[in-house]
């Protein structure tokens, strides 16, 4: 971070999981329809601090930054995030518990 060693960069190749492609998804949709730009994207990122580059993974960090747009775009607000989070909690936490009910 800021220069500091960092220790080696992993380059293996792997299959990214269907939430991240979801993201990335989300991620291209929302700048195309102009809430936010790269640099609204990065803004956000950068501002996380060290903390946020130790614990979470690229994606974590890119759905926050993603979402903190999306807020400052007025696109949805705290409360109607809250509330669908719930609603997404109540279906179970797997898939195949989604599916059920």
């Amino acid at each position: 971070m800021g220069g500091d060693a960092a220790g080696p960069v992993p380059t293996e190749q792997h299959d990214f999981s269907l939430w991240e492609k979801r993201v990335d998804a989300l991620m291209v949709i929302s700048s195309s329809k102009g809430y936010f730009t790269v640099d609204g994207l990065r803004r956000v990122l950068e501002d996380m601090g060290e903390e946020a580059f130790e614990t979470m993974t690229y994606y974590e960090r890119w759905i926050a930054s993603v979402n903190q747009n999306l807020l400052e775009a007025g696109v949805y607000t705290p409360a109607e995030l809250g509330a669908r989070m719930s609603e997404v909690a109540a279906r179970g936490e797997t898939y195949g518990e989604a599916c059920d009910g």
